[in-house]
């Protein structure tokens, strides 16, 4: 038999130190709004999984004087600015009475969305990955709350399958299915060459 003292641990209890954490070390890892800044792949901060609070304040666009107020305290200060007593849910003391969205607003952020999941798309993507995108796209377009809107984007899709080889593809591909809308409204298209500075870089890198 063998001695049990020697014996090794079916499983590793010591998470292994990620090429990601290394990057961010000395990176701030706490936000004004006291939650942590989260980094993508590069080390650089994410800007659609961070506050814009904590991603002007982890990039060093914030100024002096708001990064000596707690979160609390900015956020009591907005709410005091912006609110008053009849503007409040009953009982709350920063929601304010909001509408249901209408059709503008639904759009507004529902392509919101869609760009911002196309942008944080990966840039070589796996067959599951490219399943689940699809998948994503087919289901979207049939549960979208206004239904000739839904039935729209089902046409689309129909007639314009998803490109889904990459993010640029499907960065692409959603900026052209965001111009078919534009046109329909009258609104001016889009430059889709500036497509990854809107929705995934920004336009001061």
């Amino acid at each position: 038999m063998k001695n049990s003292n020697n014996a090794q641990p079916l499983i590793n209890t010591k998470p292994p130190v990620r090429a990601i954490d290394r990057m961010t070390d000395n990176l701030p890892q706490e936000g004004l709004s006291g939650r942590q800044i989260i980094y993508d792949e590069d080390g650089k901060p994410c800007r659609s999984c961070n506050t814009l609070l904590d991603f002007q304040y982890v990039t060093g666009k914030i100024s002096n004087g708001l990064k000596n107020l707690s979160s609390n305290e900015t956020l009591a200060n907005t709410a005091a600015s912006t609110n008053t007593p009849s503007d409040l849910v009953p009982g709350s003391r920063t929601y304010r009475k909001i509408d249901p969205p209408d059709v503008g607003q639904l759009g507004r952020s529902s392509w919101t969305l869609l760009h911002s999941v196309a942008a944080n798309y990966p840039a070589k993507p796996t067959d599951q990955q490219k399943g689940e995108m699809k998948q994503f796209l087919n289901i979207f377009s049939h549960i979208y709350p206004c239904n000739w809107c839904a039935k729209d984007f089902e046409k689309y899709i129909r007639e314009n399958a998803p490109r889904v080889g990459s993010r640029e593809e499907l960065g692409r591909w959603m900026c052209e299915a965001h111009n078919k809308v534009n046109v329909k409204l009258r609104k001016p298209k889009f430059d889709c060459d500036f497509w990854e500075k809107r929705w995934k870089d920004g336009w001061d890198e």
